[in-house]
């Protein structure tokens, strides 16, 4: 039997929820087009809202890629590991966006949703690929948690983009036209 059997439902469950939210995320965005945005707007949602959809994405691809019918856990291994190591280089690009941009000044809360538990998450896709091939149940367990922790950051961060929007910058557009 594949150490890979029993994990079916859990990749069902996850991958759907990724998907769901992934195109929740394009309707949300569809929603707020309309409004006017200037250059740091675009910056910030590339540092915001772009790192949502990635995250889905690849709870998405790990979900497909984990309830393929492999024989055993040594080619799903290296695309753990290619797709951890993937992930930790664009947590440092969005560092970078992070601070680049200047719509907004983030805060302890968007520094740890945005760069160190998705690097944590990513780092865990790499370590699992390593323990793969001694420890394969250790290795399935930590991808699960990899992509828990991915599905659960996106959902924060696409939360914390959308309350943001309404709250904040929707507010802001009232008191310009108070002002006129």
């Amino acid at each position: 039997m594949s150490p890979m059997h029993g994990w079916e439902n859990f990749y069902v469950i996850v991958g759907s929820s990724a998907g769901a939210l992934i195109g929740l995320q394009f309707v949300v965005m569809t929603l707020i087009a309309g409004r006017p945005t200037g250059r740091a707007d675009a910056q910030a949602g590339d540092a915001f809202s772009t790192p949502c959809v990635v995250h889905f994405g690849v709870v998405l691809l790990l979900s497909a890629v984990n309830s393929a019918p492999w024989e055993g856990v040594g080619a799903v291994a290296l695309l753990w590991g290619l797709a951890g190591l993937g992930g930790v280089v664009y947590a440092v690009v969005v560092a970078r966006r992070l601070r680049a941009q200047t719509a907004y000044r983030p805060v302890f809360e968007d520094w740890l949703f945005h760069i160190l538990l998705p690097s944590a998450a990513y780092a865990m896709l790499a370590v699992a690929a390593f323990a793969a091939r001694p420890d394969a149940r250790t290795a399935l367990f930590l991808v699960g948690a990899s992509a828990l922790l991915l599905l659960f950051i996106a959902i924060h961060n696409a939360w914390d983009t959308v309350t943001h929007l309404v709250f904040v910058m929707k507010g802001e557009g009232r008191e310009a036209e108070r002002e006129h």
